[in-house]
């Protein structure tokens, strides 16, 4: 009688390992997925720019916490980017650094500070799908300030 059941448990155990491996190969892959941050900077406080968003950013690309960072400019952030010589200082820092910004060509038009955006290196463009494609990919976090 038990020879008659070794086929059947044999066949269970096979199974049961080729779904262990299978379970274990999703996991890895889901490990390897890059870990991506988008931060949409929105505020037009220097105090939320010098000391959360940029602060937050850069190191956050220093110690490598993201694989990936990027800053969206939109709104107030804008026009207080192209006044502000520091932050300005600080983005260009953070860019040399890895960091990726992006800005909303809509809302800087409406400041008129496009072209000090893009004289900093900063991609100025269209936004709003951009930034609705993140929101749904599961490879971004997105915070917005």
């Amino acid at each position: 009688m038990r020879i008659r059941h070794l086929p059947l448990l044999l066949t269970v155990i096979v199974l049961l390992a080729v779904t262990a491996v299978q379970l274990a190969r999703a996991q890895n892959a889901d490990q390897a997925k890059a870990q991506r941050q988008a931060v949409v900077w929105t505020s037009g406080d220097p105090d939320v720019a010098h000391r959360m968003v940029l602060m937050y950013v850069h190191a956050s690309q220093k110690h490598s916490w993201f694989d990936e960072n990027l800053v969206i400019v939109w709104g107030p952030s804008s026009r207080l980017l192209a006044g502000d010589k520091d932050l300005q200082a600080k983005v260009k820092s953070m860019m040399d650094d890895g960091v990726r910004f992006q800005a909303c060509v809509v809302c800087a038009d409406m400041y008129g500070v496009s072209p000090v955006l893009r004289e900093l290196g900063i991609e100025v463009r269209p936004m709003g799908e951009p930034l609705s494609r993140l929101l749904q990919d599961d490879g971004w976090d997105v915070m917005t300030y």
